[in-house]
């Protein structure tokens, strides 16, 4: 009767030592698992912010560069000439002020501001409902001929606190409203008629912008934070570390003004 028993507390000894050991693996095996969940989880929204950065960035070049080739369009039975420069810049601001007399208000983003002049016609822009030409926000600013003025900047939105690109049309002025998110700050450089470089805005002068034939454009995007430190190169071509957790790319692109280099001296 003792033998028995002893016996059968020796099988159960034996199972609660395999139980245990198998709780254990099994702890190993899921702490592997949730591990290898977290990496891959990660490394996947790290990737689809990257996705992200590029999208803005592309589109904002795209956006911005198709309205810099526009400047200083004129339709050829035009009976009178556009009422300023094609471009205007601000640097470390964005343009304000009326059309005809295009001043500059500076951005704690230290994002730089660009005016581009053109006229608005069915070729130049997209029919509004009405017929109406439209400004780079889709708003009806009048009919085929009238000037439309667009302005750009980047700055943080003060509703959802990310950066984001902006533009204020001819068809609201005073109203900027946002095209990309993303976008942190742009940086314009200005190529004048026989210039042997190219010239930040605030070099200058007032007369000197009816001779920018081509621009030099680079936009910053930052994307999601994220516990991390990351190295990116900026628009001014210096590598930087930030601090913040959020990756940052810088985009370039030179555009030419097409509509301005034929009357350029």
């Amino acid at each position: 009767m003792n033998k028995r028993f002893a016996h059968v507390c020796q099988q159960g000894g034996h199972t609660l030592l395999e139980l245990t050991i198998a709780v254990a693996l099994g702890l190993v095996v899921t702490l592997g698992a949730l591990s290898v969940y977290r990496t891959q989880r990660q490394a996947y929204a790290q990737a689809s912010d990257a996705a992200r950065i590029h999208e803005a960035g592309m589109n904002a070049l795209m956006l911005i560069g198709e309205q810099i080739q526009m400047g200083g369009f004129v339709a050829a039975d035009a009976r009178s000439p556009l009422g300023g420069p094609a471009i205007f810049g601000c640097a470390a601001g964005r343009p304000t002020g009326t059309d005809a007399a295009l001043g500059c208000e500076p951005l704690s983003s230290r994002s730089d501001g660009l005016a581009v002049r053109y006229q608005g016609d069915s070729v130049s822009t997209w029919p509004a409902a009405n017929g109406q030409v439209t400004d780079c926000l889709g708003q009806a600013v009048g009919v085929a001929g009238v000037e439309i003025v667009n302005r750009y900047h980047a700055r943080v939105s003060g509703s959802t606190g990310e950066s984001e690109l902006y533009c204020e049309g001819s068809g609201k002025v005073g109203t900027a409203q946002p095209l990309v998110e993303g976008v942190e700050r742009l940086r314009l450089r200005y190529w004048t008629a026989g210039a042997a470089q190219a010239a930040e805005a605030s070099a200058l002068a007032r007369d000197q912008w009816a001779s920018v034939v081509a621009v030099d454009l680079c936009v910053q995007v930052r994307g999601a934070a994220f516990a991390r430190r990351t190295r990116y190169v900026d628009c001014d071509g210096v590598q930087v570390v930030g601090t913040d957790g959020r990756a940052r790319q810088a985009f370039w692109r030179h555009i030419v003004l097409r509509n301005v280099w034929p009357a350029a001296p």
